[in-house]
């Protein structure tokens, strides 16, 4: 197989934007990554394109990929529309790497756009609740906040989880994205605030949510002889991991981890050669706050049951043994569904390149990256080194 570098990646900010479209953030997060390119990359040099989004609101459901990827100029560039859930960009991430790794392209964009700050609190809670089992969760009015509640109610009564535990992955988090400029929620928060925040789903309160979000994301990636044309700082992409699982809660094994996670980590660490232990950042996907506690478990970070104990001594911090989610993570930067995947390859793209300003930590060699779908019904994970193979 071929090997595949990161080339460029760039996102629009995430927040709350009534005068822009789901094409226009579409194609700021394009021209973005085609700056961030070290050489000079021509839109038509693009040989394919994989755009993830779920479609909230209903806009655009069908051929979504090619009205964003025509907008922004790509004109007759094939492109493929992903959708996994909040993994769709990640996804979309899996399809570039493959199309390089097969040879079918030397180029190719992965990426993902979501607008989903203009339809109501009701409409937009639909629209997330697609992405659970639909006639037992959905229609039985289960919200994704009160599945995840139920993870982490049984995280705490089995591991001994406690309620400080969870808000102090949102005090990282929100530190952390109080240095990222294209951050939805840009602000630090104090552990008093985050603990008595009003309750959503109990255990689960405000600061243990991610927002809603409109935005874009894009990553460009490449063959070795492509890459060498197009930068002198290479990342590689070494390993690539994708799994899944029934859709439904209730019908899963176990409600204190995510299963497609664990085999989709195993599979990128496998291809990369490498192990937990060799990953010095990640970027996990935290839509709730006990979602990256079970992130650290699931990608073997810790030991089963200690994730509690893991955040506790500071070992996710910005000067721990392992940063999480230096960009904020969903719960600062957001989440703009289809765009949050590759929203996190444009942070390990920034750390390993040293371009991540005030929150860049030095001496980062190897990056990880956890998208999950849902629930947990489908899960991506990357991981990333610098320099050439």
């Amino acid at each position: 197989m071929r090997e595949v570098y990161l080339v460029g990646a760039a996102q629009s900010p995430f927040g709350a934007f009534p005068e822009e479209s789901y094409r226009s953030l579409f194609a700021t997060a394009l021209e973005g990554a085609l700056d961030s390119v070290d050489g000079e990359l021509d839109r038509t040099s693009i040989d394919e394109a994989y755009v993830g989004t779920l479609g909230v609101g209903g806009r655009q459901l069908g051929l979504a990929g090619p009205s964003v990827t025509e907008y922004a100029g790509l004109d007759g560039v094939s492109c493929t529309r992903v959708e996994n859930a909040c993994a769709a960009s990640g996804t979309a991430l899996r399809q570039a790497t493959l199309a390089i790794r097969a040879g079918a392209a030397d180029v190719a964009l992965a990426g993902g756009v979501e607008v989903m700050t203009d339809t109501s609190g009701d409409r937009t809670r639909y629209w997330l609740g697609v992405s659970g089992e639909t006639e037992w969760e959905r229609m039985a009015g289960t919200t994704f906040a009160g599945v995840y509640a139920q993870m982490a109610d049984a995280h705490m009564a089995e591991h001994g989880t406690t309620r400080e535990d969870l808000s102090r992955v949102a005090v990282k988090n929100h530190a952390n994205g109080a240095h990222n400029p294209d951050a939805h929620l840009g602000f630090e928060c104090s552990l008093e605030d985050a603990m008595a925040a009003t309750t959503v789903a109990d255990p689960l309160n405000l600061y243990d949510c991610c927002p809603t979000s409109d935005g874009a994301s894009v990553a460009l990636l490449a063959g070795r002889e492509a890459a060498e044309r197009l930068t002198d700082d290479p990342i590689r992409v070494t390993g690539s991991g994708q799994a899944s699982d029934r859709v439904g809660l209730f019908q899963r094994s176990t409600l204190t981890g995510i299963p497609a996670a664990r085999e989709a980590a195993e599979g990128a660490y496998a291809e990369a050669g490498v192990g937990p232990d060799d990953v010095d950042f990640a970027e996990v996907h935290d839509c709730f706050s006990i979602a990256e506690l079970m992130a650290y478990e699931d990608l073997g970070f810790c030991e089963r049951g200690e994730s509690g104990a893991y955040v506790r001594r500071g070992a996710t911090e910005p000067d721990g043994e392992r940063p999480v989610n230096l960009s904020g993570g969903l719960k600062s930067k957001g989440h703009p569904i289809g765009a949050t995947g590759t929203g996190q390859v444009v942070e390990v793209f920034k750390q390993l390149r040293g371009e991540a300003g005030d929150r860049g930590v030095t001496g980062l060699e190897c990056g990880l990256t956890h998208n999950v779908g849902g629930s947990g019904g489908a899960v991506a994970v990357h991981v990333y080194e610098g320099g050439w193979a």
